[in-house]
């Protein structure tokens, strides 16, 4: 289905990957993790793409800096807060589901008030910034690596899905995820948690141990 444009507006591809396996302390990627991103590279590697976007994390800097590396075209790589790692939406009692309440807000309670609230600023900045059709009249594809809660976030967002329902999508290390945006459109999710390019050993890192397919 060819991509709708209106005059200067265009559809945005945005290719959505959290960021590889990261070692124990976050300090960077593990052996695998490195692995995972140029195998993630070498998919994309044709993909005509504007901007990489990434988290200002070392995990999520190493991560683009190994994708960059196998990008056929000089793309600018660009780090943002609105990128990183945080909460984007703490729900009340109220608004989740009676049977699942109790866990998902004892998940929220490791995080203090101001983080929080922080996270929901950036998240705000986040949808600005990454979502909608595009100024001007050219397709543009964006790559954006970020974090778990980040890709959650944008898929729910895309779908229409009520604020809470982020908190039950986990996304792998090094998968990928593909939204679009298209001006007269609803917005729609063409690919989600993609792991095709990796071979076994490195799939489902990242991902809870029990939902391993």
């Amino acid at each position: 289905m060819a991509s709708h444009q209106a005059d200067g507006v265009a559809t945005r591809f945005l290719y959505l990957v959290r960021h590889a396996e990261a070692l124990p302390d976050q300090s960077g990627l593990s052996e695998k993790g490195r692995r995972q991103a140029v195998l993630l590279g070498q998919r994309l590697q044709d993909v005509p793409f504007s901007t990489v976007h990434h988290s200002p994390l070392p995990r999520a800097v190493e991560t683009a800096r190994l994708v960059h590396q196998e990008l056929k075209n000089d793309v600018p790589l660009e780090a943002s807060d609105a990128a990183g790692d945080y909460v984007p939406y703490a729900p009340a009692e109220d608004e989740l589901p009676a049977d699942s309440a109790d866990f998902l807000l004892r998940f929220l309670q490791q995080f203090t008030a101001e983080e929080l609230e922080s996270g929901a600023e950036l998240a705000r900045v986040a949808l600005e910034r990454f979502t909608g059709p595009v100024d001007g009249n050219d397709v543009q594809h964006q790559l954006l690596i970020t974090h778990n809660f980040l890709v959650a976030w944008l898929v729910r967002h895309t779908l229409d899905a009520p604020k809470w329902r982020w908190l039950a999508l986990n996304h792998c290390n090094a998968a990928l995820t593909v939204l679009r945006f298209a001006p007269g459109r609803p917005s729609s999710v063409l690919i989600y948690n993609d792991m095709r390019h990796l071979p076994t050993d490195l799939r489902w890192t990242g991902f809870p141990t029990e939902l391993h397919v």
